[in-house]
């Protein structure tokens, strides 16, 4: 008997690992096209909802799609009742999953067919096209899923479990329980969900049980709407440490099932006994031969995946016009932090993403909201500049002081989760990728160290007795907005931004360097001339000289970000 368990534990982990296999394989094939479809999609409720069903039957994960649209919700592409309709689709297209199961798992002897499937899986791999060897591992993870649903009910069969008593006594207890019964074996499916960390693999455990006779239909779908909830509770325990929008976004998918859940439990034994009649199962009906017990095994997998569907579409059906309602009570829920938030990394702190390829998303997202932050730090140094009251002097520095160690904390936690992601499997593209970003992060931090080091200089002067001269003031401010238009740029290019060309970074550069050049040679003459003290000079060609440090930091990233060396 623990051999048989050890047995199906096995089947249930190449289940996981096939569906897992899949999901990444078609992510790193059609990725980009998911993400541009959600971004574009979306901007009606209808929209929203296709969105999210057709990605999520295209990769078989409601997880994918939902960090996608959250990832969207964070970088301010989807407004929260934007993504809800997503979530809600993604529900849908989740079903897609107990389908194929059924009706591929159950219907047809796939033991045969996986075979040939791994021989196409490992000829594709091999060949040097990145978008074919994807293709590949989807194949592969095909390959591994029904390799496991086949064995898992090849195994189930050889327990006898129609024929074990122990088994059929105790679902037959608990089942006597009315109202109780269900509970239980909701509150039951949610933790075994919880537990694996896939409602795929416990709705194909439930196909098993079912199919096998000794789970009744009714508790069977107990199960199946336990395992929608368990499933929103593992999101939510994941977004706990997230930003307040992703904390928005999960919770929005676990009220969309609990809801769903309640109002079905009020109707329960005539919804169930409706989806049976339309797919053809009477759950009433005690088959005697062994033909009529064949064709009962197939239907009832067919009510399980047709109670799923059905729950989905009619949860979306009574909920698709009251998004408004539910984005207002998600935020009196999840209110907006007044407590510094806006100085911590959003996109990555729930940890790794369902896939390598999405993490590195997230990653990106993260960097992008580093840039930025370096941006605002570098707004306040000219403002510091100008500042003559010592309380707002001393208040800014250590404004800027604190965005210093904000910089150092965004580089080491975006690099170090770059780290992880890079244990993953990744396709080439996605390799460069990554090390592009642990080049730009490094130059970013640098940005971050130049502006510091101005306000150190700034702080200096401001506390000794002597000023600028109104001309050096002039040229100071020439250098910063010489600065600020090549970070402009930069921003621009590291979002995206359509028309922003890599290559113009280095005409800001040329232009910084130049200039650069003519104060230091005006710095010299002004010295000898005793337009100002040589202590003075010193100030001043100490910030300009970290403008230009600045510049150089600024096309690195671009370097970077373009992946390639800029050049006339």
């Amino acid at each position: 008997m623990i051999l048989a368990i050890l047995k199906m534990i096995g089947c249930l982990a190449l289940l996981m690992f096939g569906m897992k296999t899949m999901s990444e394989g078609l992510q790193k094939l059609t990725g980009g096209h998911l993400r541009t479809v959600l971004g574009t999609m979306t901007k009606h409720r209808v929209g929203g909802l296709l969105t999210g069903t057709f990605v999520t039957a295209a990769v078989q994960s409601s997880t994918a799609t939902t960090v996608m649209t959250v990832s969207f919700v964070n970088a301010g592409l989807l407004t929260l009742k934007q993504a809800i309709p997503v979530i809600m689709g993604a529900n849908i297209g989740t079903t897609a999953t107990a389908w194929i199961m059924s009706i591929f798992g159950f219907q047809f002897n796939m033991s045969s067919v996986v075979w040939p499937f791994f021989g196409l899986g490992i000829v594709l791999t091999y060949v040097r096209k990145n978008s074919v060897k994807s293709f590949g591992e989807f194949v592969f993870g095909f390959a591994f899923m029904f390799l496991g649903l086949t064995t898992l009910r090849e195994n189930a069969v050889a327990m006898d479990l129609s024929h074990n008593q122990t088994i059929i006594d105790f679902f037959a207890s608990t089942g006597g329980w009315g109202i109780f019964s269900t509970l239980l074996f909701l509150l039951l499916g949610g933790i075994l969900t919880m537990c694996v960390q896939s409602s795929a693999a416990i709705m194909a455990i439930t196909l098993i049980l079912c199919s096998s006779g000794v789970l009744p239909i009714y508790q069977g779908i107990a199960l199946v709407m336990g395992e929608n909830i368990g499933t929103t509770v593992t999101s939510n325990l994941a977004a706990l440490s997230a930003s307040t929008q992703a904390r928005r976004a999960a919770l929005a998918h676990m009220l969309f099932n609990v809801f769903g859940v309640v109002w079905i439990l009020i109707v329960f034994n005539p919804f169930v006994n409706m989806v049976c009649h339309v797919v053809g199962f009477d759950p009433t009906f005690v088959p005697q031969t062994q033909e009529e017990i064949a064709h009962a095994s197939v239907r009832v997998t067919y009510a399980l995946s047709g109670f799923h569907t059905a729950f989905n579409l009619c949860n979306v059906l009574l909920l698709i016009w009251f998004i408004k309602p539910m984005e207002k009570l998600i935020c009196k829920i999840i209110k907006d932090k007044d407590d510094g938030e806006d100085f911590k990394i959003q996109f990555i702190s729930a940890g790794l993403m369902s896939t390598a390829e999405l993490s590195l998303f997230e990653a990106r997202q993260e960097i992008s909201l580093f840039v930025e932050k370096t941006e605002k730090m570098f707004h306040m140094v000219p403002e510091l500049l100008r500042i003559k009251d010592e309380n707002e002097f001393n208040k800014l520095f250590e404004h800027i002081e604190k965005y210093e160690s904000i910089s150092d904390s965004f580089e080491v936690e975006i690099a170090n989760y770059l780290n992880q992601v890079s244990a993953g499997r990744l396709s080439p593209a996605s390799k460069m990728a990554l090390q592009s970003m642990m080049k730009e992060i490094s130059e970013i931090e640098s940005i971050g160290d130049a502006c510091y080091n101005m306000a150190r200089v700034i702080r200096r002067k401001f506390q000794g007795e002597e000023d600028f001269t109104e001309e050096q003031y002039s040229h100071i401010d020439q250098m910063i907005k010489l600065c600020n238009d090549a970070l402009v740029h930069m921003v621009a290019v590291v979002e995206d931004v359509p028309l922003a060309n890599a290559p113009d970074a280095l005409k800001f550069e040329y232009q910084i360097n130049d200039f650069r050049k003519t104060l230091k040679e005006k710095n010299v003459e002004d010295i000898n001339a005793q337009r100002y003290s040589y202590q003075i000079g010193v100030h001043y060609m100490d910030i300009i000289n970290d403008c230009e440090k600045l510049g150089d930091y600024i096309v690195n990233v671009v370097e970077a970000h373009a992946n390639r060396r800029l050049s006339v």
